[in-house]
């Protein structure tokens, strides 16, 4: 009986591993993808910050922009005259 189970023909090496590489598939759609794009997004948008615009910082504070660098922006509070020096990753919304 054991020299049968032995002698019987392979179901298909790729086939073994469908699930996996379905399963790697589908991660890569509904996650990885999702998150590319978002990130391509918020780095346009943090490129063409102009002085002028109004924005929220990720620490929630909403701000005018005075002056745009290369990788940092003058702001000032609204409403205030403290005038702040932040990244420009530190920017939630315009």
């Amino acid at each position: 009986m054991l020299t049968i189970l032995l002698q019987a023909p392979d179901a298909g090496g790729i086939m073994n591993f469908m699930p996996l590489i379905l399963i790697v598939v589908i991660m890569y759609f509904f996650m990885i993808r999702p998150q590319v794009k978002k990130q391509k997004a918020e780095t346009k948008y943090r490129a063409e910050i102009q002085k002028g615009d109004k924005i929220v910082t990720i620490g929630g504070i909403h701000a005018k922009v005075l002056e745009v660098n290369e990788d940092t922006l003058l702001i000032q509070a609204d409403g205030g005259t403290s005038k702040f020096m932040i990244n420009k990753t530190a920017i939630s919304k315009i």
